[in-house]
Parts: structure tokens; C-alpha cells; sequence
């Protein structure tokens, strides 16, 4: 029998915030980011989709200007202790997304064999927050089902081993998407464009191809598999919207 949760048990986790310089925005004008990640609550087990900011050196600090917020707090503002949790799946190993990652030591780990191979290079992570004591990795290539329902997606682009997770919820499909889509893929000087709006306009170029037979514009390769799973909705790492697709029927 199939186990599936429901949307309602997957809950955002609010881990903080950062400050993105000028330099990197595509706007000249430094921007307040969000750092989210996710607490699933399934049937089967307990995962953590990205667990928060990492220690970082005096310089990402000064770079960054990290406010964190420990994830043992943001789980009980859920109603959850960290005990709970069975498994941990970072959407990449950047120091934003893997933070929490040793006070996790000893639960499965499912990340993609190049994101972790990445993570190894120099100046991709902080090594203390992938080599730490108990860290023990479940490496996957490509799509892996972790539950009922619970989907692994490979959604490179941010970085080389990016991954994303479907919820095929009894309530409809929820897509955590991370940091598949940056601001910085969106962003025109003078305004200031989210993961959600990025992740829009992708969808709308594919389904505009498909609607008038010719390329229009890019989206990323991925989502064609993406959207065989129908996602009611999506939510993200840095982007505090969530993009619902429109129902249309398409002619």
C-alpha cells in the first residue's frame, strides 16, 4: 500500500538570512536573501530538505553578514525536535544549505555523487561541514525514490550536483526546488527578481514552445521530468514565494 504524506506536513523552516553585495546581485545593490529549508514529515520517516548556515571564515562573514538561526529552534517552532529526523537531503553543499549537517552526525545523507565530489574541490564549502564524524553519505546518480512518494531529482545549474525533492502528497505534488532557479537568473538592473518568477518564466517558455510548436526560449533540461510529476506547487531556498502553476488547457 502506498504511503504518501500530505502537503500540510511539510514545513518551512525559517534558518536565517544573509546579505548577497552588489557585486553578485545584477543590480549593483546589495540584497537581504532568506535561507529556508524544509521538514517533511512523511509516513515513513522524517526528512530535512537543507539544514541552514554553516560556520564560516572571517572573511564569508565579513562577505556575507549571516544571521542564523539554529535549526533546533526552527524544528520547534514546527512542533519537531532534530531527534526526529531520519534523513537529511541538501539540495548542494554550500556552507548555506549544509550548516547543520554535523549536529545531524550519524543519519543518512542523500546527496549526488558530483555535488559531492564538488564539495571535495577548494573554495566550494567549509570541509568541516562535509567531514565531520558520523557523516554518513548515501551517494546517489540521478533520480532516487527515498519513500512512498519522496523523490529525488537531479536540477544542476546552481551547482553541479544541485537536487531537488518531490512530495506526491495525497493533496497534490509539492516541488522543493532549493536553489534550482537563482535571482541572479532573473535579475535586470533596477529590479529585483525572485526564484519563484525565474522558475515562472521557465515554465512559461516551455509550455509556450509546446503550445506553438517552436522554441521560444531556454529552460533548463530538467524540467521536462520535473513537470511529468504535475507540481501543484513549488517553494525554494532563498525565495519566500511560492509559484503556483496556472491551470490552463492548453490549444
Amino acid at each position: 500500500m502506498t504511503r504518501l504524506a500530505r502537503i500540510e506536513d511539510v514545513h518551512r523552516l525559517d534558518l536565517g538570512f544573509f546579505v548577497r553585495p552588489g557585486a553578485e546581485t545584477g543590480t549593483g545593490r546589495p540584497r537581504v536573501e532568506a535561507v529556508y529549508g524544509y521538514l517533511v514529515t512523511h509516513p515513513e520517516l522524517t526528512v530535512i530538505f537543507d539544514t541552514g548556515i554553516g560556520a564560516a571564515d572571517p572573511e564569508s562573514e565579513a562577505h556575507y553578514q549571516p544571521h542564523r538561526r539554529p535549526l533546533e529552534v526552527a524544528c520547534s517552532d514546527a512542533g519537531y525536535g532534530i531527534d526526529t529526523i531520519d534523513v537529511v537531503v541538501n539540495s548542494h553543499l554550500h556552507f548555506d544549505h549544509c550548516g547543520a549537517n554535523p549536529a545531524l552526525a550519524g543519519r543518512r545523507i542523500v546527496v549526488q555523487s558530483t555535488e559531492l565530489e564538488a564539495a571535495a574541490g577548494a573554495n566550494y564549502t567549509f570541509p568541516e561541514l562535509i567531514d565531520f564524524d558520523g557523516a554518513t553519505y548515501d551517494r546517489i546518480d540521478g533520480e532516487a525514490e527515498i519513500a512512498d512518494g519522496l523523490v529525488v531529482l537531479p536540477t544542476p545549474g546552481h551547482s553541479p550536483g544541485h537536487q531537488s525533492l518531490v512530495v506526491r502528497a495525497q493533496d497534490g505534488t509539492l516541488l522543493i526546488a532549493g536553489q534550482a532557479m537563482d535571482f541572479s537568473a532573473t535579475a535586470r538592473a533596477g529590479a529585483v527578481s525572485g526564484c519563484a518568477s525565474a522558475y515562472a518564466s521557465a515554465h512559461l517558455a516551455r509550455r509556450a514552445t509546446r503550445r506553438v510548436g517552436r522554441p521560444l526560449a531556454p529552460w533548463p533540461d530538467w524540467l521536462d521530468r520535473i513537470e511529468q510529476f504535475d507540481p501543484a506547487r513549488v517553494v525554494f531556498a532563498h525565495d519566500g514565494a511560492t509559484f503556483a502553476p496556472e491551470i490552463t488547457t492548453d490549444h
